[in-house]
This record gives structure tokens, C-alpha cells and sequence, in this order.
């Protein structure tokens, strides 16, 4: 049985969830670093499962959002606002940059409680926007 495009939107979304969900529990737990990292991969995934139902399945793999997004941006209903790319970039930025241990200890030092909880709270509007852009 072959998956439709929403089984693989759903597979997509599922793991976003978990990832909006752990960064939560990141946050209270009050370990920073991983409260962005969670946001990142939570809104990455949910986009890359948009993707699926706007594109394709052929998901690129690519971990920049903004440049996700660009390749369906004028299918979905609304215009994504100059604050969503603003943090999507930020995310893409701290992915890329978390993935090189150089970079590792000094984004732990400059993410302090009061960021994580502004990622925080700034994905989370952006992951339940992100969900009304379903077709």
C-alpha cells in the first residue's frame, strides 16, 4: 500500500510535534542550547512536511527554512511575515552553527534562559501559524 501525501505530511508533522513538545521540556528543565536546537528541527520538519503537500516528496535535503519555504511560498494562503523569516534564519543559523563543536560552547554561552524562552515562544506561534498554511 502506497503512502498518499498526507500519510507523509503526517509522518512529517508527528515528529514536528515531538520536537516542539521536547523543546518545552528543554526549556524547563532550563537547558538552553537544546530549547533552540528543538525549536529548529521542530519548525524544519514541519515545513519539510508542507513541502511534501505543496511540492512533492522529493523533500530537499537542506536545513535552511527560509529557503525551503521559498519554493512554495506563493501557493500557500498567507504572505509569511518579515518576523517569521526573521526567526527562521535565526534557527537555520544556530543549526548550522550547532553542528560544529567550535561553535558548540560558544552558542551555549551566549543562549541564556531569557532567549531560549523568546525562541521558544516565537517558534511555538510559528509552528501553530505554520499548521493553518495546510492546505
Amino acid at each position: 500500500m502506497a503512502l498518499t501525501e498526507e500519510d507523509k505530511y503526517q509522518y512529517w508533522f508527528s515528529y514536528a510535534q515531538n520536537d516542539i513538545d521536547s523543546a518545552e521540556i528543554m526549556l524547563q528543565s532550563k537547558r538552553w542550547f537544546y530549547t533552540v536546537y528543538m525549536c529548529q528541527q521542530a519548525i524544519e520538519k514541519l515545513v519539510k512536511g508542507l513541502y511534501i503537500l505543496y511540492i512533492d516528496d522529493n523533500v530537499p535535503r537542506l536545513h535552511d527554512i527560509n529557503n525551503i519555504l521559498e519554493r512554495f511560498k506563493n501557493k500557500i494562503p498567507e504572505k509569511i511575515t518579515e518576523d517569521h523569516t526573521g526567526l527562521f534564519d535565526t534557527l537555520s543559523e544556530f543549526y548550522l552553527r550547532s553542528r560544529y563543536p567550535d561553535y558548540t560552547s560558544t552558542l551555549t554561552a551566549f543562549i541564556t534562559g531569557d532567549y531560549a524562552q523568546l525562541i521558544f515562544e516565537k517558534s511555538r506561534e510559528a509552528f501553530q501559524w505554520l499548521l493553518t498554511m495546510k492546505p
